[in-house]
């Protein structure tokens, strides 16, 4: 196992659980990625989350997604590659100029739901989205599936990247998650879940539905704070990575002092 390895633990937050919840998986996550009145949330909860961040020193980062509120942002994707840059700067910039005004810094972007995984599919929206996010804050790391488009464009582009995998979420062979509406989607045990991080850790993949090896060169890890469970299975990966060098208690402290 590589000691030298350093994970984050993200979450995406402010979409509508309770604020106890929130605040509770605060305390164990490293980052998070706060829901910006689109799919989901609104300024009150975007305040919340900005506060609760700045009390736990996590990382603070924009979660944007489709103007889909019926569906949580999770079905058929409307937005062009024109219109990705005016929703960035309506849901990033809100987020944005609260965390201003709040003595924070925005730290990264992840796009939501099946804005996420559309610019996966479709170079001329993840291209667009690449050059929004160079114009607009190019300071600001784009979280992206390990391996994938939005990861290569975004380097190439001489973005920092933070390539992602999934805790909670069941990995196809050709390292695409399980769609929501299928079975194994969702890993809610959290002792599974520790077991997938260790096998990350230990040989840098995770095993897919069908038992076979995925390769992910992950160097942030996603729970959903929707996902059953999720409250412990934050603070088991939390403990896990604690302990098996993956992010020490001393390496957590540092990087929360980092914003």
């Amino acid at each position: 196992m590589d000691k030298s390895l350093r994970l984050d633990l993200n979450c995406d937050l402010g979409e509508g659980e309770p604020l106890s919840r929130t605040r509770a998986l605060m305390h164990w996550i490293t980052s998070a990625n706060v829901a910006c009145g689109a799919h989901a949330g609104d300024r009150r909860t975007m305040e919340a989350c900005v506060r609760l961040a700045k009390r736990y020193g996590t990382r603070l980062g924009a979660h944007p997604g489709p103007w889909s509120r019926g569906d949580f942002g999770r079905g058929d994707v409307r937005t062009g590659p024109e219109e990705i840059e005016w929703l960035l700067l309506q849901q990033v910039g809100a987020l944005d100029l609260l965390a201003h005004a709040h003595g924070l810094r925005l730290h990264h972007i992840k796009l939501h739901g099946a804005l996420y995984h559309a610019s996966e599919k479709d170079r001329a929206l993840a291209r667009h989205y690449v050059a929004a996010v160079k114009r607009f804050w190019p300071q600001a790391i784009i979280y992206a599936r390990a391996g994938g488009r939005v990861a290569r464009l975004a380097r190439a582009a001489g973005l920092i990247v933070w390539e992602e995998a999934f805790a909670d979420r069941g990995y196809r062979s050709d390292g695409t998650l399980v769609a929501r509406d299928e079975p194994n989607a969702l890993v809610t045990d959290p002792k599974a879940v520790v077991e997938r991080i260790l096998r990350r850790l230990g040989r840098g993949e995770i095993a897919a539905v069908s038992g076979g090896p995925v390769a992910l060169n992950a160097q942030t890890l996603c729970i959903h704070s929707d996902t059953p469970h999720a409250l412990q299975i934050a603070r088991a990966v939390a403990k896990t990575l604690r302990t098996t060098g993956g992010i020490t208690s001393e390496g957590r402290h540092a990087i929360r002092g980092t914003q």
